[in-house]
Formats: structure tokens, sequence, C-alpha cells
């Protein structure tokens, strides 16, 4: 089965592509596929609420990289979301992911739904859980399945690479991948 990793830092190699690594390391040694999609730091336009995913099916008509977002999301059976956190909240870059993908989903027949969604964010002191609950939000609204861990599923840090000296913060990562992991044996 396809684990996706949707990194919406504008640094490829930053504290939330640490995380996103450290939950598809688990689900790697697990024998899944794993991918990790660098989506931040790259030109995109939110949703103009056009209405045209109603008629291009499968597609947003903004033809940018969230096209193609989407059709890795689409043969996922499990898709990670990670941002860092940018004044208690999420970067453009997955909130176009949210938004775009999720009207062209429910036009193309709810693609999404029963598929496995988890979100990770990085931060250096506080304001995560809101970034958290965005992307989750995005997961219960698309009849998505949400995996637990055993606490937040964010690190502290600040310069790359710190969050994996957040010894509670990797042992949840770790717990979420074996989660997504099992939920996978489980939906197969």
């Amino acid at each position: 089965m396809k684990v996706l990793a949707i990194n919406g830092s504008p640094k490829p190699n930053g504290n939330t592509a640490h995380m996103l690594r450290e939950v598809l390391s688990v689900c790697e040694t697990a024998g899944h596929e794993v991918e990790l999609y660098q989506a931040g730091g790259r030109p995109v336009r939110g949703c103009m609420a056009c209405g045209g995913c109603g008629t291009h099916i499968g597609r947003c008509v903004t033809d940018d990289w969230v096209n193609e977002a989407y059709q890795k999301m689409a043969a996922a059976d499990a898709i990670i979301l990670g941002s860092p956190t940018y004044f208690a909240d999420l970067t453009p870059e997955i909130k176009a992911v949210i938004d775009r993908t999720g009207f062209v989903s429910r036009r193309d027949g709810m693609r999404f739904s029963r598929k496995i969604g988890a979100a990770v964010a990085p931060v250096r002191r506080a304001g995560a859980i809101h970034v958290l609950d965005s992307m989750q939000h995005f997961f219960l609204i698309n009849d998505m399945v949400v995996p637990g861990s055993t606490y937040w599923n964010l690190s502290f840090g600040l310069e790359p690479g710190d969050c994996e000296d957040d010894a509670e913060g990797v042992a949840t990562l770790r717990r979420l991948g074996k989660n997504i992991t099992w939920l996978l044996e489980k939906l197969k």
C-alpha cells in the first residue's frame, strides 16, 4: 500500500521534512511504498471558487503542481500533510492543497473517502495545535480515517534538524507511523 507525505515547508530539509521522514520510515520498514512530495516553496494560487472542478473532473482548472499533488493523493492509501507553524497557522502551499484538492476530490466521486489522513507540525514554541486542527478538519470533511498517537503530532525545534532532539516528539511520530501501518493492514 502507498503512503504519501506532502511537505508544506519551503525548506525541503527542514523540521517538517524531518518529521515526515520519521513517520515514512516506520511505514517503509513495515513494507509499504512511501513518497515524500515537496510542495512548499513552489508558486501556488489558492482556490478561486470558480467551480471549474465540476466540469474538469479530477483536475483544478488552475494548471499548476496542485494537480500533480491531487493525482498522487488519489493514488495513495494514506496521506500525511506536514506544515510548519507560521504565526499559529499553516503555509499557503498546504492551504492551497487542502482547498483545491478537497474540492476536486468532492467533484471526483469523493476520491479521498476512507483513505487514512494524518498531519504533523513542527513548532518553535506554540501555535501548532491550530495548524494540526486545520489539516485534520480537511481529513474529516473528506470522509477520511484519522489515526491518533500518544500525543499531538508536533515536535519542537527552530533550526533544521532540531526536532530530532525532541525525544517525545520523535516517539509520537514513530507511534503515528505504527498506527498508520496498523490501519493500512486493517483496511487491506
